[in-house]
């Protein structure tokens, strides 16, 4: 489901930052020379500038260029970090779209078995999208009950389904959040507010159908609906 953004102080933010810092550092080898790197350089620049006496101005200039070049190092490497620690988690692809910016409503694990095999839900601008983690083959089944569970509740709107891992026709784990934000916006926020509440409505009266009608621009058109095939 969306979640509200919450407020953050400055401290807070700093703490934060303080903590993604920590695991970055800890779980990539070149994270600290970089970031060494990208401090130091501007900082080094500026002092050569003030020693051939181009003016005291690029003090304050080196320090802000080196506190922007540490922040786009610590941003690259601890998504790259968080990627290698989620590969081979359970529940890291629902994970990942839950802290994505936009508004993407997720529901993790909608099927699940006791192997960790499970389905993630998410509903967003581009459609529906079911999310597959465990073992490929089991997974493709499960998304095809899933997908048939859905077929009449989500009327026209587009269905993305995609199974994570590195094998053939599959999603790595990293390249997840980019291949989300590549699909194509195929609805308002209004026609995902009316699918989120369908939805959840399916959920709390599975496996019955939940009343009401399809919105019009929703409603399938003799009763076939719009499917997208993920790979």
């Amino acid at each position: 489901m969306a979640r509200a953004e919450e407020k953050v102080s400055f401290g807070g933010r700093l703490k934060q930052i303080g903590m993604v810092f920590s695991f970055t550092a800890k779980q990539d080898k070149m994270f600290i020379p970089l970031a060494a790197g990208a401090v130091l350089i501007p900082l080094l620049l500026a002092a050569l500038a003030v020693v051939l006496g181009w003016g005291l101005i690029f003090i304050p200039l080196g320090i802000l260029i080196a506190l922007l070049a540490l922040l786009i190092v610590l941003n690259l490497r601890s998504n790259r970090a968080m990627m290698n620690a989620a590969e081979g988690q359970p529940g890291a692809a629902a994970s990942i779209i839950e802290n994505m910016r936009g508004d993407w409503r997720v529901r993790p694990a909608v099927s699940s078995t006791t192997a960790m095999d499970m389905i993630h839900l998410v509903v967003g601008k581009p459609g529906v999208i079911l999310l597959g983690e465990g073992n490929p083959q089991r997974v493709r089944g499960m998304l095809g009950q899933e997908k048939r569970r859905l077929a009449k509740v989500i009327g026209n709107a587009p269905l993305h389904d995609y199974v994570i891992g590195n094998g053939e026709d599959e999603v790595p784990i990293r390249k997840l959040r980019m291949t989300l934000t590549k699909l194509p916006r195929a609805l308002t926020g209004k026609d995902v507010n009316s699918l989120d509440k369908r939805l959840t409505a399916l959920a709390a009266a599975r496996p019955q159908m939940p009343k009401g009608a399809i919105p019009k621009n929703m409603r399938p058109s003799k009763g076939a609906f719009r499917q997208t095939r993920g790979r």
